[in-house]
């Protein structure tokens, strides 16, 4: 086999295992939302971070449209929290910085007066 050959091989193999890998990181996702226990959906979102693949879970931070999805709203009093995360529906994951899903959150609104 020439060396040419041999890195075709290789890349071959590379690009793969990659393949495999966003495979099985989709399959703990789907995995991790489908589990009754909070040990397991625990050991598996370790299992992920550990290959680079992070929780994101924003509460009490500012709501951002580019990076979270809002699924409902929840009303306060306090103006400081319009606008802010009060809890995170549906766990959002970043693979080394690359968004593999964004967090569906309830976000805090002002009551408006009665």
């Amino acid at each position: 086999m020439t060396e040419t050959e041999h890195l075709a091989v290789g890349d071959d193999l590379l690009d793969q295992a990659l393949t495999e890998r966003r495979s099985l990181v989709q399959l703990c996702l789907y995995a991790m939302d489908r589990a009754r226990s909070a040990g397991v959906v625990e050991r598996i979102e370790e299992g992920l971070a550990g290959i680079g693949v992070t929780a994101v879970r924003p509460e009490g931070h500012r709501f951002d449209p580019a990076h979270h999805e809002a699924g409902g709203t929840v009303p306060t009093d306090d103006p400081a929290l319009d606008g802010v995360v009060a809890e995170t529906e549906v766990v959002g994951f970043v693979d080394r910085g690359r968004t593999l899903r964004v967090p569906i959150v309830t976000v805090y609104t002002a009551r408006t007066g009665e």
